[in-house]
């Protein structure tokens, strides 16, 4: 007999499930790390199985990760050779939001000032260093479980390690 699961009734149940799990462990301050490399791996995943690269025009490559030592990072190349670097470090982050459908829409990483480094390099219009107070990111296939899961995930980043 071969069991068949679809993948939107996987989601349904692994969503809630991933979050209980990391409500639970956030209660045991002895396995601090182990918690918080699991809410990496978890954010990571969500993060690059999310990112839409066809929302923006002439994308060649695009690399997005929350990092060990607690950074979110998202740099974009283009065919132009145009780069668009990211940064923020998780202790910085306040809240996120989501705006759009389950299908697509913008995840926006918000800090409490402006905390998130932004660098462009080998732009014609000349190379650009700025300080800004959020990181938008075109995502697909973003139920409102996995956004809030990503919320708690980060959150207990930001509060935990």
């Amino acid at each position: 007999m071969i069991l068949s699961i679809n993948k939107p009734a996987a989601r349904q149940l692994f969503m809630p499930a991933a979050i209980a799990l990391i409500m639970v462990l956030c209660c045991f301050k002895s396995d601090r790390r182990m918690v918080a490399t699991e809410a990496i791996t978890y954010s990571n995943r969500c993060l690059i199985e999310s990112y839409d690269p066809s929302a923006e025009a002439k994308l060649k490559k695009w690399e997005i990760n929350v990092t060990e030592d607690l950074f979110v990072r998202l740099r974009k190349t283009y065919t132009s050779g145009k780069q668009d670097y990211y940064s923020f470090r998780i202790k910085r982050f306040s809240d996120l939001s989501y705006m759009g459908t389950a299908t697509a829409g913008i995840l926006l990483l918000k800090t409490d000032a402006d905390n998130v480094i932004q660098q462009t390099y080998n732009d014609p219009k000349g190379n650009e260093d700025n300080m800004v107070q959020s990181m938008s990111i075109p995502v697909k296939n973003m139920e409102p479980e996995r956004v809030d899961s990503l919320r708690t995930a980060l959150l207990f980043l930001r509060n935990g390690k």
